[in-house]
């Protein structure tokens, strides 16, 4: 969007992680504010009407009606913990919310690397997403104290991960998919 851009494309305008999301890690997108992209994102549009703030939770007016439905489904990233990740970043403080961003960057760019047998990307970047940084240190643990699993191939590799992501994920009660936005009726 023409003068749309931002100090800060790790961390979104309405609080999504860039900095975890499969199109930004993949150079297709340079974050929210970073550059072209964002042509029709209302939200990016109303940041301008209101002096170009860095982030929506700055605005007296947030949470505002652009929210309605806004986490019912999601994007390249989940949106369940958008606000989760919002209170995060303001009680740590901007940076620091980052440093765990970035460490949790490592962790999917090491499953991407050593675990993706070409089917795993989404679940990987859905796990790494919502899984508190505790467990996914935890899972990688694991899979480093697996010796046997360098010798195996990349499916079996990635089949042990996924294993401990989704034993991970189903000890907090967390779908590991995708929501599709639901349909309007007409």
């Amino acid at each position: 969007m023409k003068g749309f851009t931002r100090t800060e494309t790790r961390f979104s305008l309405c609080g999504l992680n860039c900095a975890l999301c499969s199109m930004h890690l993949g150079g297709y997108c340079p974050g929210c504010g970073g550059g072209a992209g964002n042509q029709s994102c209302a939200i990016a549009r109303c940041s301008l009407e209101h002096g170009s703030i860095q982030f929506c939770w700055e605005c007296p007016e947030y949470p505002c009606p652009r929210y309605e439905g806004f986490d019912d489904g999601d994007s390249f990233v989940p949106h369940r913990n958008r606000q989760q990740d919002i209170a995060q970043a303001q009680e740590l403080g901007l940076d620091a919310y980052l440093a765990l961003s970035e460490e949790k960057r490592g962790i999917l760019e090491e499953l991407l690397a050593h675990y993706n047998d070409g089917r795993r990307k989404t679940l990987f970047n859905t796990a790494v997403y919502l899984l508190p940084l505790e467990d996914l240190r935890s899972v990688m643990a694991a899979l480093s104290s697996q010796p046997e699993l360098d010798g195996q191939a990349v499916k079996e590799r990635a089949l042990a991960a996924v294993g401990l992501l989704q034993a991970a994920a189903d000890r907090r009660g967390i779908s590991l998919k995708l929501n599709k936005k639901p349909k309007e009726c007409s």
